[in-house]
């Protein structure tokens, strides 16, 4: 194959306008003069979408696809906290993609969880983004372990469904850059991903398909990324103005039109050919670098995927109530197991990331093959809301003569899918009546929870037990009661915070209230960051997650080198049964003036122990664990002074802590203007001196002398000294002193 400046050198400008759009709905376009085929690329977060029975350039969107593994959800696989299962994730997914000759997956999601009403949310990993660049880094490492592409998607501050394709999301710097841009910025230095899909929305006002400070400036300019950026599917509004602001790939491409538009302007002078010729290198390297070779669709081994899948449900699932150990089921428990999704179960979302599984067991018939002693109740439908009277009778008698109810409870996929946002966050009234209903004729009672995101619980209080499974992928059955019967031990912890209800989300009085703008009005604090520093007691915590063991944290040791933080402590396990425990470090600023909140997830580490066994573990914060990003200078900055260590087992839950003291940033004195507060300049060290050179001692001095008001009059800046009686030519030699001029 030849040279890529070979190859742009040897094209027409026809041919180079051709290539920046794709061929119909999955394809880059062919390069027939370079014998380039076209490159597919398919959906697949949560397993491969690639479109059954069409040759090339004949598929049809949404239709149906090839036998595939359906993997578990990002909002599920999010909840192991576990970088190597992450990775796992993604190479078994690159895996399947190269049998099947798809050279780059659509994936993984990494918007950040800002309201519960996203109606994406299920495709997304958490509403932190340290936790999901960390995630989203291996996912995006295993699936290109195979020679199969990403892309990293959607870029950027897309986190809402409604109006799309034209709503402005409208965030400030520091927003922007700490909380929306941090996941991409993380994978993009720390993955080297293939590309990156820009969203649909505007961000700021400008369309994100042609903002040039955000696919060029901080993209390519600042984080050196080297990738190939492709539009979201009709993302495009101007295809001109995108290729000029740094896009390089229009998908899914309008054929004819698209080629001319591009040739015409570049003939026009509208368009440098340059910069055409920049787009085409960037396609060629994407398609030169991934093109499947000696691929077959018999490559792989589904049923290997379809355990995995099995494996990686079960270790993300989160245990969230166990009250007298109601969990795990022993093999006399007589069951009664009710809900339609228990027969029909809802395992994977709906819209772009839908894949035709290869084998589902429902959790009945698991629970079947599981020799559990069990009856089977529908309880009620899935597809109505209001309570069914017969059905309820037949689960309610059911339930009186059994020891253990376990409810299946859930969305159905009409109420949260891709393309619209939710209206509320409560399960439908059927099935909270029916749960309510059971508490009432049986003292334990299990619900089991089938959800794209989070749910208001109020019978919480009546049952013994709630294991959130999420969408679970196709061994949603086998994992579900690989959990309840102990074989495995749940380990996960939640990647989201449950509110007690939608109001108490700091999102709910502005969330897709303006069809034309999305104001991100509580700034840095989304999710656990608003719930913990505005001391806000949720349903269930960011981080938490119950075991069938217990563990105990000793040993905190905190060491500060020259440009990173080593945080040590042991773990054991306390119980009677092996485990995993899932530690997170947060730190807390006490040093910056600045609004913060009042702690931020900045590393985790997830420990596997056998029964009283424990471990030393070390963890290392960087400089970034401990900076925050000045929009006045355009960076990330630390500040010395004090932080606070902690070791905990959720967001509320801190375990070890311990407080340090930074002294990394090189010290230099503020420069002292009229606008410095007399507080302020007091406690600089040669602070006396100086207002002696000005001979400002006196006025000073009889200011601060009077106890009474010492508060009030040392909080006014230097120039209304001279209300006091200071003279202005003395202020003016006070300034030139303190700034050496």
């Amino acid at each position: 194959m030849q040279a890529i400046h070979n190859v742009i050198s040897d094209l027409s400008l026809t041919e180079k306008a051709s290539l920046v759009a794709g061929d119909k709905l999955w394809y880059t376009q062919a390069v027939k003069s370079a014998a380039l085929p076209p490159l597919m690329m398919t959906d697949g977060p949560s397993g491969l979408r690639k479109q059954a029975d069409s040759p090339a350039g004949e598929n049809t969107g949404l239709g149906k696809a090839v036998t595939a593994v359906s993997y578990p959800a990002s909002a599920l696989t999010a909840c192991s906290f576990d970088r190597q299962l992450l990775f796992e994730v993604g190479k078994n997914l690159g895996i399947a993609a190269h049998a099947n000759d798809v050279g780059v997956l659509l994936g993984p999601g990494v918007n950040i969880k800002r309201s519960p009403l996203a109606g994406r949310n299920f495709e997304y990993f958490s509403e932190d983004p340290y936790l999901t660049g960390e995630l989203g880094t291996q996912y995006v490492k295993g699936v290109q372990s195979e020679n199969v592409g990403v892309a990293v998607k959607h870029f950027a501050a897309n986190n809402r469904e409604d109006q799309r394709f034209t709503n402005s999301s409208e965030i400030d710097p520091r927003t922007l850059r700490e909380i929306y841009l941090a996941a991409f910025e993380r994978i993009v230095k720390q993955a080297n991903p293939a590309s990156i899909m820009c969203s649909y929305n505007k961000l700021n006002g400008v369309l994100n398909s042609q903002n040039k400070a955000l696919l060029t400036t901080i993209l390519r300019e600042e984080w050196n990324f080297q990738g190939l950026v492709m539009s979201d599917w009709g993302a495009v509004a101007d295809h001109v103005a995108a290729i000029k602001a740094g896009l390089d790939l229009e998908m899914p491409g309008r054929g004819a039109a698209s080629t001319a538009e591009i040739e015409a302007a570049v003939k026009a002078g509208t368009l440098d050919e340059a910069i055409l010729d920049r787009a085409v290198q960037r396609i060629l390297n994407l398609v030169m670098t991934y093109l499947p070779a000696n691929s077959s669709a018999d490559f792989y081994d589904l049923n290997q995927q379809h355990e995995f899948v099995r494996r990686a449900a079960a270790e993300s699932m989160v245990l969230l109530k166990n009250d007298e150990a109601v969990l795990p089921l022993t093999p006399k428990d007589k069951l009664l197991i009710v809900g339609d999704l228990a027969q029909k179960p809802r395992y994977q979302g709906g819209g772009s990331s839908h894949v035709s599984e290869y084998q589902m067991a429902t959790p009945v018939m698991a629970a079947r093959r599981a020799n559990a002693h069990f009856e089977f109740q529908q309880g009620y439908a899935l597809a109505q809301t209001e309570p069914d009277d017969g059905l309820e009778t037949k689960a309610l008698e059911a339930a009186k003569k059994v020891d253990k109810v376990i409810v299946f409870a859930g969305y159905p996929e009409v109420k949260e899918s891709e393309g619209f946002d939710k209206t509320d966050i409560d399960l439908p009234a059927n099935q909270n009546h029916l749960i309510a209903q059971l508490t009432a004729v049986s003292a334990q009672v299990i619900v089991v929870l089938q959800n794209g995101s989070v749910v208001t619980m109020p019978w919480l209080d009546k049952v013994q037990g709630v294991l959130e499974t999420y969408l679970a992928g196709e061994g949603v059955g086998e994992a579900t009661f690989d959990v309840l019967s102990g074989k495995v031990n749940p380990s996960g912890k939640l990647a989201e915070t449950f509110p007690v209800q939608l109001a108490d989300n700091p999102t709910y009085l502005g969330f897709n209230k303006n069809p034309q703008t999305e104001v991100y009005r509580e700034g840095l604090f989304v999710g656990y960051r608003y719930y913990d520093t505005k001391q806000i007691t949720p349903l269930f915590p960011f981080g938490f997650g119950l075991s069938y063991t217990s563990f105990e944290y000793h040993n905190l040791a905190v060491q500060v080198g020259d440009d990173h933080v080593t945080v040590s402590f042991t773990i054991k396990n306390t119980g009677l049964r092996a485990g995993k425990e899932v530690a997170q470090i947060y730190v807390a600023n006490h040093t910056s003036a600045i609004e913060k909140p009042q702690q931020e997830l900045k590393q985790f580490i997830k420990v596997t122990l056998d029964p009283g066994q424990q471990k030393a573990v070390s963890v290392d914060l960087d400089r970034r664990a401990f900076s925050w990003y000045n929009a006045d200078t355009a960076a990330f900055q630390v500040d010395n002074g004090s932080y606070e260590i902690k070791v905990a087992a959720s967001s509320i839950d801190p375990k070890l802590q311990k407080t340090i003291d930074l002294q990394w940033t090189p010290v230099q004195q503020p420069l002292v203007t009229g606008e410095t507060y007399l507080s302020d300049f007091l406690l600089r060290s040669d602070s006396q001196e100086l207002l002696q050179q000005s001979k400002l001692k006196q006025v000073v001095e009889s200011l601060t002398a009077d106890k009474t008001n010492v508060a009030m009059l040392t909080n006014m800046p230097l120039r209304a000294l001279a209300s006091m009686g200071a003279q202005k030519q003395r202020l003016q030699r006070l300034y030139k002193l303190a700034n050496n001029e």
